[in-house]
């Protein structure tokens, strides 16, 4: 069986995070394990308290899976400290992981921020080196790059940009942008296009989480990337058109809306 590991924090109203990751997985005929890096008192109206793990702790759960379980893949998500970061990415250089897609979660839907200030600096320096992938939206790109990244026109430039910091493989989200919803896939030479009309909903609440879990999964079932990015979009876009008013705010994508899989075989 295709094995995945997410390394992330636990979002306690299911939607996000260590949660959304694992139903993701799930929906994909995977076996999922996971790191758990924070854990976060939160529903879909906001985060209410957040309280990160010791470093030692985090890695002492990813050495845990991948010396025994072991991983086809692997995703970071909510790290939340310039500690945990090299923690993390110090780990994952050592056991030499696969395929590595790293989602660089610093905002909660609510806008409630999961990532230090000064921890920027270390994701790009020690983590996003590792990466095979690497999964930004607007606002988190404009972080990285230190500049306003809003427009469609600033989504190639951006992507360049993002690419020197080391992925192999930059996948930069624009559903922050007007009208439809653009991602562009880039892979230092050559730009990828996905778009499609944008879902009228609010329920939209662990969709970064669920679109990088989506691609993970599927680099762990075989997929090289391009495919893997075009199959996890169609999901999320399936995800989102079937949530349901789940809590009083922004709530959850419906994971779960094509039914279990036939358990995924290693062949």
């Amino acid at each position: 069986m295709r094995k995945a590991l997410t390394i992330a924090g636990s979002d306690s109203g299911g939607g996000a995070g260590i949660q959304a990751d694992l139903k993701t997985f799930m929906a994909h005929g995977v076996y999922g394990a996971s790191a758990i890096t924070a854990i976060t008192a939160q529903n879909t109206l906001g985060v209410r308290a957040v309280e990160l793990l010791d470093p030692a702790l985090v890695t002492a759960q990813i050495g845990a899976v991948l010396d025994d379980i072991g991983a086809d893949a692997v995703k970071t998500g909510m790290l939340g400290s310039s500690a945990i970061i090299e923690a993390v990415a110090a780990t994952l250089r050592r056991a030499n992981v696969p395929a590595l897609v790293v989602d660089p979660v610093m905002v909660a839907k609510s806008g409630d921020r999961l990532l230090a200030a000064d921890a920027i600096a270390t994701l790009c320096r020690a983590l996003l080196p590792l990466a095979l992938v690497v999964t930004p939206n607007l606002p988190e790109a404009s972080v990285l790059l230190e500049r306003s990244v809003t427009q469609e026109s600033d989504l190639a430039p951006a992507a360049r940009a993002l690419h020197t910091l080391g992925p192999r493989y930059v996948l930069l989200k624009g559903g922050h942008l007007p009208g439809d919803a653009v991602d562009l896939l880039y892979d230092g030479e050559r730009f990828v296009e996905l778009r499609a009309a944008r879902i009228p909903t609010r329920h939209t609440h662990g969709t970064g989480c669920t679109y990088a879990a989506a691609i993970t999964a599927l680099l762990a079932r075989g997929l090289v990337v391009e495919q893997a990015v075009r199959e996890a979009r169609a999901y999320l876009l399936g995800a989102i058109a079937a949530a349901e008013a789940i809590g009083g705010g922004h709530g959850p994508v419906n994971h779960l809306f094509r039914g279990l899989p036939p358990v995924a075989r290693a062949g």
